[in-house]
């Protein structure tokens, strides 16, 4: 008797492995199939005879909850809402704030025609604008919503020139993951905008005017 069971145990444990195999984990990353287009080539013209442009996108500071490979969604936008969801079969390609950290780097450069320094490269005689960026609230909801209040300092290598600012950002999104990937890709973008154009006015020598934090400025 007891071999019977323990052979069931066997086969059903055997059954258990193969549906989780059945199911297989999925990897999306925020990185952009190709850079988005310059809209700054008025950078180019703003920085040309003053050297490279360079910049340093530090480490993105984001809740503990979301620091992980797993997607976490939330199943409704009402403020109340304390349920969350960890997809274990849905996941990123790295870590949440590096996939940030990556897609923030590629889209700030890609606006201001600047070389991004982050890993090392800077040519000392230049130099660099470093931003730290800190995702303050972050809510996504599969087929609905996702949205984003983003808070960051730029400060130049050299001189007392800087920059503090909050934004928020939203977008609503088509069914499926595909379409929740690429809704937080426009949000990347939209705030990736207003950074490239307060380095631009840094770069310029003007003051850097922040855009302010937009509707529902939640912190969380």
């Amino acid at each position: 008797m007891k071999r019977s069971l323990s052979g069931l145990s066997a086969g059903a444990f055997a059954l258990a492995l193969a549906a989780c195999a059945s199911t297989p984990v999925r990897y999306y990353t925020l990185a952009s199939a190709a850079p988005p287009p310059l809209a700054a080539q008025r950078a180019d013209a703003q920085g040309r005879g003053r050297g490279t442009l360079q910049v340093e996108i530090g480490p993105v500071g984001v809740p503990d909850r979301l620091a992980r490979p797993q997607m976490v969604l939330r199943s409704n936008l009402d403020p109340s809402s304390t349920r969350v969801s960890v997809l274990e079969q849905q996941r990123w390609s790295s870590p949440f704030d590096s996939e940030l950290r990556d897609a923030f780097g590629v889209a700030i450069a890609a606006r201001l025609g600047a070389v991004d320094v982050t890993r090392g490269g800077a040519l000392p005689e230049q130099p660099v604008y470093r931003v730290a960026l800190q995702l303050r609230q972050f809510d996504a909801v599969l087929d609905k919503q996702v949205e984003a209040t983003f808070g960051w300092t730029i400060t130049r290598s050299g001189d007392d020139r800087n920059a503090v600012c909050q934004a928020f950002a939203s977008q609503p999104i088509g069914p499926g993951m595909d379409e929740l990937v690429h809704g937080i890709q426009r949000v990347v973008d939209t705030l990736a905008d207003r950074v490239a154009t307060q380095i631009a006015q840094l770069q310029e020598g003007r003051t850097a005017a922040c855009q302010g934090p937009g509707p529902r400025q939640a912190s969380r």
